[in-house]
């Protein structure tokens, strides 16, 4: 009867202290949780700030290297003419 009693009087400080541990292990993984998914969303709002200057770039490189506006730079900027078809030669390897 007595060796019950100092069981049960041993285990109650015991799981206590199993459960305040418990819950300050819960405490710091929702904190690492909430650190991590702040990070997450700074990590997401830079990769989309990413895409629209990549899509933003894509479409400027495409303006500038249309077909036309090369010819025309190329006539107007650097006074370059289509070769005559006499001067044209084939060269065969």
């Amino acid at each position: 009867m007595i060796g019950r009693f100092c069981a049960s009087v041993l285990s109650v400080p015991a799981l206590l202290a199993l459960c305040l541990g418990s819950a300050l292990m819960v405490i710091g993984e929702t904190h690492q949780t909430r650190l991590l998914f702040a990070q997450l969303q700074v990590l997401e709002s830079e990769r989309w700030r990413l895409q629209e200057d990549h899509s933003r770039l894509v479409l400027e490189y495409s303006t500038l290297s249309a077909p036309h506006r090369v010819s025309e730079l190329s006539v107007t900027g650097l006074a370059m003419t289509s070769p005559s078809t006499g001067a044209i030669k084939v060269v065969v390897e």
